[in-house]
């Protein structure tokens, strides 16, 4: 298992999430990421996803890939 973070950006700023999530691999992490991109965007509100960017990091730091929330706009 590995231990994988998910911030968010948009030009605003940065969401940094300072707890993680852990996974099993890659396709796990990719699976997690979407699920939660899918929640926030699927959520009621007024706020506007289309700019907003999962950065998916390893426990290093380093960035392993990006979601941007407009590629799930479209499947909502």
């Amino acid at each position: 298992m590995s231990q994988v973070y998910f911030h968010c950006s948009t030009e605003f700023g940065i969401l940094v999430d300072r707890g993680g999530t852990e996974v099993d691999d890659l396709t796990d992490a990719h699976d997690q990421a979407m699920q939660f991109v899918g929640s926030l965007v699927a959520t009621p509100g007024r706020e506007d996803w289309r700019d907003w960017i999962l950065h998916v990091s390893d426990e290093d730091g380093e960035e392993i890939f990006l979601v941007p929330f407009s590629s799930m706009l479209r499947l909502h």
